[in-house]
Protein backbone atom coordinates (compact mmCIF):
# COMPACT_ATOMS: atom_id res chain seq x y z
CA UNK A 1 0.00 0.00 0.00
CA UNK A 2 1.64 3.11 -0.74
CA UNK A 3 1.94 5.62 2.20
CA UNK A 4 2.08 9.71 2.25
CA UNK A 5 3.43 11.49 5.03
CA UNK A 6 0.20 13.53 5.40
CA UNK A 7 -3.12 13.73 3.18
CA UNK A 8 -1.41 17.42 2.19
CA UNK A 9 1.04 15.47 0.24
CA UNK A 10 -1.21 12.90 -1.08
CA UNK A 11 -3.63 15.26 -2.95
CA UNK A 12 -0.85 17.32 -4.08
CA UNK A 13 0.46 14.48 -5.66
CA UNK A 14 -2.28 12.54 -7.12
CA UNK A 15 -5.26 15.11 -7.16
CA UNK A 16 -7.64 12.20 -6.98
CA UNK A 17 -11.10 12.43 -9.03
CA UNK A 18 -12.63 9.97 -6.52
CA UNK A 19 -12.92 9.44 -3.08
CA UNK A 20 -9.55 8.81 -0.89
CA UNK A 21 -9.27 6.20 2.13
CA UNK A 22 -6.67 6.95 4.46
CA UNK A 23 -5.41 4.82 7.40
CA UNK A 24 -3.45 5.95 10.11
CA UNK A 25 -1.61 2.36 11.88
CA UNK A 26 -0.22 4.75 14.99
CA UNK A 27 -3.54 5.73 15.73
CA UNK A 28 -4.60 2.11 16.31
CA UNK A 29 -1.78 1.26 18.13
CA UNK A 30 -2.20 4.40 20.62
CA UNK A 31 -5.93 3.17 21.37
CA UNK A 32 -4.97 -0.61 21.53
CA UNK A 33 -2.15 0.20 23.67
CA UNK A 34 -4.43 2.61 25.75
CA UNK A 35 -7.38 -0.25 26.38
CA UNK A 36 -5.01 -2.71 26.96
CA UNK A 37 -3.39 -0.86 29.61
CA UNK A 38 -6.08 0.38 31.74
CA UNK A 39 -8.96 -1.79 30.88
CA UNK A 40 -9.95 -3.79 34.02
CA UNK A 41 -9.51 -7.19 32.11
CA UNK A 42 -9.16 -8.24 28.25
CA UNK A 43 -10.09 -6.40 24.90
CA UNK A 44 -12.02 -8.05 22.25
CA UNK A 45 -12.05 -5.79 18.86
CA UNK A 46 -14.81 -6.10 17.09
CA UNK A 47 -13.86 -7.06 13.52
CA UNK A 48 -17.58 -5.33 11.98
CA UNK A 49 -16.49 -2.10 12.97
CA UNK A 50 -13.31 -2.50 10.41
CA UNK A 51 -11.93 -5.76 8.91
CA UNK A 52 -9.32 -4.45 6.69
CA UNK A 53 -6.32 -5.95 6.33
CA UNK A 54 -3.88 -3.20 7.55
CA UNK A 55 -5.85 -2.63 10.62
CA UNK A 56 -6.04 -6.34 11.55
CA UNK A 57 -2.90 -6.40 11.40
CA UNK A 58 -1.75 -3.69 13.43
CA UNK A 59 -4.13 -4.59 16.29
CA UNK A 60 -2.57 -8.16 16.22
CA UNK A 61 0.79 -6.54 16.18
CA UNK A 62 0.05 -4.15 19.02
CA UNK A 63 -0.92 -6.74 21.06
CA UNK A 64 -4.88 -7.55 20.56
CA UNK A 65 -5.24 -11.54 20.94
CA UNK A 66 -9.08 -11.75 20.83
CA UNK A 67 -11.55 -10.83 18.18
CA UNK A 68 -15.54 -10.38 18.71
CA UNK A 69 -16.85 -12.09 15.40
CA UNK A 70 -20.19 -11.66 14.12
CA UNK A 71 -20.01 -14.22 10.37
CA UNK A 72 -18.07 -16.72 8.67
CA UNK A 73 -16.26 -14.32 6.67
CA UNK A 74 -15.31 -12.37 9.63
CA UNK A 75 -14.02 -15.11 11.20
CA UNK A 76 -11.83 -16.18 8.05
CA UNK A 77 -10.63 -12.63 7.81
CA UNK A 78 -9.04 -12.92 11.26
CA UNK A 79 -7.64 -16.51 10.18
CA UNK A 80 -5.76 -15.17 7.63
CA UNK A 81 -3.42 -13.42 9.68
CA UNK A 82 -3.48 -15.60 12.75
CA UNK A 83 -4.44 -18.81 13.60
CA UNK A 84 -4.25 -18.86 17.31
CA UNK A 85 -5.98 -15.59 17.97
CA UNK A 86 -9.16 -16.20 20.19
CA UNK A 87 -12.92 -15.43 18.36
CA UNK A 88 -15.94 -15.16 19.82
CA UNK A 89 -18.74 -15.71 18.30
CA UNK A 90 -20.70 -12.76 19.77
CA UNK A 91 -24.02 -12.71 17.08
CA UNK A 92 -27.32 -13.77 19.04
CA UNK A 93 -28.61 -15.12 15.76
CA UNK A 94 -26.76 -17.56 14.21
CA UNK A 95 -28.15 -20.41 10.92
CA UNK A 96 -27.38 -23.30 11.90
CA UNK A 97 -25.01 -24.19 9.12
CA UNK A 98 -22.72 -21.27 10.23
CA UNK A 99 -22.88 -22.70 14.23
CA UNK A 100 -21.17 -26.20 12.49
CA UNK A 101 -18.77 -24.24 10.31
CA UNK A 102 -17.52 -22.09 12.90
CA UNK A 103 -17.11 -25.16 15.58
CA UNK A 104 -16.07 -27.50 13.21
CA UNK A 105 -13.95 -25.56 10.67
CA UNK A 106 -12.70 -22.63 12.83
CA UNK A 107 -12.74 -24.29 16.21
CA UNK A 108 -14.89 -21.78 17.40
CA UNK A 109 -15.87 -22.56 21.29
CA UNK A 110 -17.38 -19.33 22.16
CA UNK A 111 -20.96 -18.08 21.24
CA UNK A 112 -23.67 -15.98 22.18
CA UNK A 113 -26.95 -16.12 22.79
CA UNK A 114 -30.54 -14.62 23.69
CA UNK A 115 -33.36 -17.05 23.36
CA UNK A 116 -33.84 -20.93 24.50
CA UNK A 117 -34.19 -21.70 20.45
CA UNK A 118 -30.56 -20.48 20.20
CA UNK A 119 -29.18 -22.32 22.79
CA UNK A 120 -31.09 -25.19 21.42
CA UNK A 121 -29.36 -25.05 17.54
CA UNK A 122 -25.71 -24.42 19.27
CA UNK A 123 -26.01 -27.73 20.72
CA UNK A 124 -27.20 -29.43 18.11
CA UNK A 125 -24.66 -28.10 15.99
CA UNK A 126 -21.93 -28.19 17.69
CA UNK A 127 -23.24 -32.09 18.68
CA UNK A 128 -23.52 -31.62 21.65
CA UNK A 129 -20.03 -30.78 22.40
CA UNK A 130 -18.61 -30.42 26.14
CA UNK A 131 -16.22 -27.89 25.34
CA UNK A 132 -18.08 -24.81 24.73
CA UNK A 133 -18.13 -21.30 25.94
CA UNK A 134 -22.48 -19.73 25.89
CA UNK A 135 -22.75 -16.34 26.56
CA UNK A 136 -26.55 -15.11 27.83
CA UNK A 137 -26.69 -11.62 26.38
CA UNK A 138 -29.15 -9.76 28.83
CA UNK A 139 -31.12 -6.56 27.34
CA UNK A 140 -29.90 -2.54 29.07
CA UNK A 141 -30.86 0.42 28.73
CA UNK A 142 -29.35 2.07 25.60
CA UNK A 143 -30.56 5.53 27.01
CA UNK A 144 -27.19 7.43 27.06
CA UNK A 145 -26.13 5.70 23.46
CA UNK A 146 -26.42 7.54 20.01
CA UNK A 147 -26.94 4.23 18.15
CA UNK A 148 -29.55 2.33 19.97
CA UNK A 149 -28.94 -1.63 19.77
CA UNK A 150 -31.48 -2.60 22.34
CA UNK A 151 -34.68 -3.00 20.34
CA UNK A 152 -32.96 -6.11 18.23
CA UNK A 153 -30.54 -7.67 20.66
CA UNK A 154 -30.74 -8.84 24.81
CA UNK A 155 -32.75 -11.38 26.47
CA UNK A 156 -35.45 -10.24 29.33
CA UNK A 157 -34.46 -10.10 32.65
CA UNK A 158 -37.56 -12.52 33.56
CA UNK A 159 -35.39 -14.72 30.38
CA UNK A 160 -32.04 -14.77 31.45
CA UNK A 161 -32.50 -16.28 34.67
CA UNK A 162 -34.09 -19.10 32.81
CA UNK A 163 -31.40 -19.04 30.03
CA UNK A 164 -28.21 -18.93 32.18
CA UNK A 165 -29.33 -22.05 34.18
CA UNK A 166 -29.99 -24.22 31.06
CA UNK A 167 -26.32 -22.73 29.27
CA UNK A 168 -24.98 -23.38 32.62
CA UNK A 169 -25.75 -27.17 32.14
CA UNK A 170 -24.74 -27.38 28.81
CA UNK A 171 -21.42 -25.04 28.99
CA UNK A 172 -17.62 -25.59 29.77
CA UNK A 173 -18.08 -22.12 31.12
CA UNK A 174 -21.01 -19.43 30.94
CA UNK A 175 -20.67 -15.72 30.74
CA UNK A 176 -23.31 -12.82 30.85
CA UNK A 177 -23.19 -10.03 28.07
CA UNK A 178 -24.64 -7.22 27.89
CA UNK A 179 -24.29 -3.90 24.82
CA UNK A 180 -24.99 -0.10 26.22
CA UNK A 181 -25.36 0.91 22.86
CA UNK A 182 -23.15 2.76 20.46
CA UNK A 183 -21.44 5.92 20.91
CA UNK A 184 -22.35 5.92 24.55
CA UNK A 185 -22.31 9.35 26.10
CA UNK A 186 -21.69 8.58 30.34
CA UNK A 187 -20.32 5.82 31.81
CA UNK A 188 -23.33 5.23 33.95
CA UNK A 189 -24.65 3.30 31.66
CA UNK A 190 -22.09 0.38 32.32
CA UNK A 191 -22.62 0.48 35.69
CA UNK A 192 -26.37 0.06 35.34
CA UNK A 193 -25.32 -3.07 33.12
CA UNK A 194 -23.10 -4.05 35.91
CA UNK A 195 -25.66 -3.65 38.28
CA UNK A 196 -28.51 -5.62 36.28
CA UNK A 197 -25.68 -8.93 36.02
CA UNK A 198 -25.59 -8.66 39.49
CA UNK A 199 -29.33 -8.68 39.81
CA UNK A 200 -29.11 -12.26 37.76
CA UNK A 201 -26.70 -13.55 40.20
CA UNK A 202 -28.40 -13.03 43.24
CA UNK A 203 -31.23 -14.74 42.00
CA UNK A 204 -29.64 -17.74 39.97
CA UNK A 205 -26.52 -18.03 42.44
CA UNK A 206 -24.65 -18.41 39.51
CA UNK A 207 -21.51 -16.71 39.15
CA UNK A 208 -20.46 -16.89 35.64
CA UNK A 209 -17.05 -17.31 34.76
CA UNK A 210 -17.22 -14.15 32.57
CA UNK A 211 -18.47 -11.04 32.57
CA UNK A 212 -18.51 -9.02 29.03
CA UNK A 213 -19.30 -5.05 29.07
CA UNK A 214 -19.81 -5.26 25.55
CA UNK A 215 -18.58 -2.57 23.45
CA UNK A 216 -20.08 1.04 23.16
CA UNK A 217 -17.06 2.90 24.28
CA UNK A 218 -17.17 6.41 22.51
CA UNK A 219 -14.78 8.30 20.19
CA UNK A 220 -14.95 12.01 20.03
CA UNK A 221 -16.81 13.95 17.10
CA UNK A 222 -17.36 18.18 16.94
CA UNK A 223 -20.94 17.68 18.71
CA UNK A 224 -19.99 14.49 20.79
CA UNK A 225 -17.33 14.93 22.97
CA UNK A 226 -17.17 12.10 25.76
CA UNK A 227 -15.45 12.16 29.16
CA UNK A 228 -12.03 10.55 29.50
CA UNK A 229 -12.20 7.46 28.44
CA UNK A 230 -10.34 6.90 32.13
CA UNK A 231 -13.72 7.46 33.90
CA UNK A 232 -15.56 5.00 31.91
CA UNK A 233 -13.08 1.98 32.87
CA UNK A 234 -13.32 3.65 36.67
CA UNK A 235 -17.13 2.45 37.13
CA UNK A 236 -16.46 -0.13 35.44
CA UNK A 237 -13.92 -1.21 37.97
CA UNK A 238 -16.29 0.35 41.33
CA UNK A 239 -19.52 -1.38 39.97
CA UNK A 240 -17.57 -4.68 39.58
CA UNK A 241 -16.45 -4.20 42.87
CA UNK A 242 -20.22 -3.58 44.19
CA UNK A 243 -20.83 -6.93 43.27
CA UNK A 244 -19.25 -8.27 46.23
CA UNK A 245 -18.52 -11.45 44.85
CA UNK A 246 -16.13 -13.61 46.56
CA UNK A 247 -14.34 -14.90 43.08
CA UNK A 248 -14.39 -12.05 40.43
CA UNK A 249 -15.37 -13.38 36.74
CA UNK A 250 -12.98 -12.77 33.79
CA UNK A 251 -14.12 -8.88 32.54
CA UNK A 252 -14.03 -8.91 28.88
CA UNK A 253 -14.98 -6.09 26.60
CA UNK A 254 -15.63 -5.37 22.72
CA UNK A 255 -14.64 -2.14 21.56
CA UNK A 256 -14.83 -0.92 18.09
CA UNK A 257 -15.53 2.51 17.15
CA UNK A 258 -12.98 3.56 20.33
CA UNK A 259 -10.30 1.84 19.19
CA UNK A 260 -10.73 2.78 15.38
CA UNK A 261 -12.33 5.65 14.77
CA UNK A 262 -9.50 8.01 14.33
CA UNK A 263 -7.59 5.85 12.65
CA UNK A 264 -9.80 6.55 9.47
CA UNK A 265 -10.54 9.67 7.29
CA UNK A 266 -11.88 10.22 3.61
CA UNK A 267 -10.52 13.11 1.43
CA UNK A 268 -13.64 14.03 -0.56
CA UNK A 269 -13.79 16.54 -3.38
CA UNK A 270 -16.41 19.19 -3.79
CA UNK A 271 -18.12 18.70 -6.92
CA UNK A 272 -20.57 22.18 -7.03
CA UNK A 273 -21.19 24.80 -4.34
CA UNK A 274 -25.18 25.67 -3.86
CA UNK A 275 -24.71 28.53 -1.18
CA UNK A 276 -24.11 26.59 1.86
CA UNK A 277 -25.24 23.07 0.09
CA UNK A 278 -22.02 20.94 -0.81
CA UNK A 279 -22.17 18.30 -3.56
CA UNK A 280 -19.32 15.94 -3.15
CA UNK A 281 -18.13 12.74 -4.70
CA UNK A 282 -18.61 10.55 -1.69
CA UNK A 283 -21.83 10.20 0.85
CA UNK A 284 -24.36 7.92 2.20
CA UNK A 285 -23.71 5.07 -0.01
CA UNK A 286 -20.28 5.30 0.03
CA UNK A 287 -18.19 6.00 3.27
CA UNK A 288 -20.07 8.97 4.83
CA UNK A 289 -23.67 6.35 5.88
CA UNK A 290 -22.95 7.25 9.42
CA UNK A 291 -22.94 11.35 8.49
CA UNK A 292 -26.80 10.17 7.10
CA UNK A 293 -28.76 8.55 8.81
CA UNK A 294 -27.91 8.41 12.94
CA UNK A 295 -26.46 12.35 11.78
CA UNK A 296 -23.28 12.43 13.13
CA UNK A 297 -21.23 15.27 12.45
CA UNK A 298 -17.35 13.96 11.07
CA UNK A 299 -14.98 16.73 11.76
CA UNK A 300 -14.11 18.39 8.45
CA UNK A 301 -10.97 20.31 6.99
CA UNK A 302 -10.08 22.09 4.07
CA UNK A 303 -6.70 20.43 2.30
CA UNK A 304 -4.49 23.10 1.25
CA UNK A 305 -2.98 22.76 -2.06
CA UNK A 306 0.04 24.04 -3.82
CA UNK A 307 -1.91 26.39 -5.56
CA UNK A 308 -1.71 30.53 -3.96
CA UNK A 309 -5.79 29.98 -2.51
CA UNK A 310 -5.91 31.48 0.41
CA UNK A 311 -7.85 29.81 3.14
CA UNK A 312 -10.27 32.13 4.73
CA UNK A 313 -10.76 31.70 8.68
CA UNK A 314 -13.78 32.53 8.46
CA UNK A 315 -16.31 29.40 8.84
CA UNK A 316 -19.56 29.01 7.62
CA UNK A 317 -21.52 25.69 8.24
CA UNK A 318 -22.28 23.60 5.30
CA UNK A 319 -24.67 20.38 4.45
CA UNK A 320 -23.55 17.67 1.98
CA UNK A 321 -25.27 15.92 -0.39
CA UNK A 322 -23.60 12.85 -2.03
CA UNK A 323 -22.50 12.23 -5.64
CA UNK A 324 -25.55 9.77 -6.31
CA UNK A 325 -29.16 10.35 -7.88
CA UNK A 326 -31.20 9.12 -4.17
CA UNK A 327 -32.39 12.67 -2.55
CA UNK A 328 -31.52 10.54 0.87
CA UNK A 329 -27.62 10.91 -0.20
CA UNK A 330 -27.68 13.56 2.40
CA UNK A 331 -25.64 14.49 5.30
CA UNK A 332 -27.18 17.03 7.40
CA UNK A 333 -24.05 18.23 9.20
CA UNK A 334 -23.23 21.01 10.40
CA UNK A 335 -20.06 20.97 8.76
CA UNK A 336 -17.81 23.55 9.92
CA UNK A 337 -15.63 24.48 6.41
CA UNK A 338 -13.81 27.82 5.41
CA UNK A 339 -16.40 30.51 3.84
CA UNK A 340 -14.68 30.21 0.30
CA UNK A 341 -14.80 26.72 -0.47
CA UNK A 342 -16.18 25.85 -4.03
CA UNK A 343 -15.68 23.54 -6.74
CA UNK A 344 -12.79 21.19 -7.10
CA UNK A 345 -11.77 22.26 -3.29
CA UNK A 346 -10.57 19.06 -1.24
CA UNK A 347 -11.72 18.36 1.97
CA UNK A 348 -10.86 15.58 4.71
CA UNK A 349 -13.14 14.24 6.95
CA UNK A 350 -12.14 12.48 10.32
CA UNK A 351 -13.18 9.81 12.34
CA UNK A 352 -13.76 7.45 9.53
CA UNK A 353 -11.65 4.68 11.18
CA UNK A 354 -15.37 2.99 12.36
CA UNK A 355 -17.54 1.73 9.82
CA UNK A 356 -16.29 3.70 7.28
CA UNK A 357 -14.98 1.38 4.76
CA UNK A 358 -17.56 -1.71 5.89
CA UNK A 359 -20.96 0.64 4.71
CA UNK A 360 -19.88 1.42 0.92
CA UNK A 361 -21.72 -0.03 -2.15
CA UNK A 362 -21.73 0.45 -5.51
CA UNK A 363 -25.07 2.16 -5.86
CA UNK A 364 -25.29 4.05 -9.23
CA UNK A 365 -22.13 2.93 -10.11
CA UNK A 366 -20.15 5.37 -7.44
CA UNK A 367 -17.54 3.66 -5.88
CA UNK A 368 -13.80 4.18 -4.57
CA UNK A 369 -12.00 1.65 -3.32
CA UNK A 370 -8.49 3.44 -3.37
CA UNK A 371 -6.94 2.99 -0.35
CA UNK A 372 -3.45 4.66 1.02
CA UNK A 373 -1.74 4.85 4.46
CA UNK A 374 -1.16 8.14 6.15
CA UNK A 375 1.90 9.23 8.85
CA UNK A 376 -0.11 12.84 9.73
CA UNK A 377 -1.78 12.85 13.29
CA UNK A 378 -5.91 12.63 12.65
CA UNK A 379 -8.12 16.05 13.18
CA UNK A 380 -9.45 15.08 16.13
CA UNK A 381 -8.06 12.42 18.92
CA UNK A 382 -8.77 11.16 22.54
CA UNK A 383 -5.67 9.55 22.83
CA UNK A 384 -2.85 12.65 23.39
CA UNK A 385 0.89 12.64 23.87
CA UNK A 386 0.24 10.65 27.09
CA UNK A 387 -2.04 7.99 25.73
CA UNK A 388 -2.63 6.97 29.74
CA UNK A 389 -4.52 10.39 30.00
CA UNK A 390 -6.63 10.14 27.41
CA UNK A 391 -6.08 13.87 26.14
CA UNK A 392 -8.73 15.60 24.55
CA UNK A 393 -6.87 17.29 21.33
CA UNK A 394 -8.11 19.04 18.47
Amino acid sequence: MQKFKSVEELVNRLKPEKPIYCIRRESVTNASKFFQKNFPGEVLYAVKTNPNPIVIQTLIESGIKQFDVASIEEIKQIRKFSDTAKCAYMHTVKSHESIRKAYFDYDIKTFSLDTKEELIKIIKNTDNAKDLELFVRVAVSNEHAEIDLSKKFGALHSESLGLLRLAKQYANKVGLSFHVGSQCMHPISYAKGINEIGNIIKKTKIIPDYINVGGGFPTIYPDLIPQNLVKYFDEIKTSLRNLNLKKMPKIICEPGRALVAESGSTIIRVNLRKKQKLYINDGTYGSLFDAGTPNIVFPAKMIKETSNKIISKKLTAFDFFGPTCDSMDYMKGPFLLPNNIRENDYVELGQLGAYGLTFRTQFNGFFSDEIYEVEDKPILTMYGKDINKANLVA
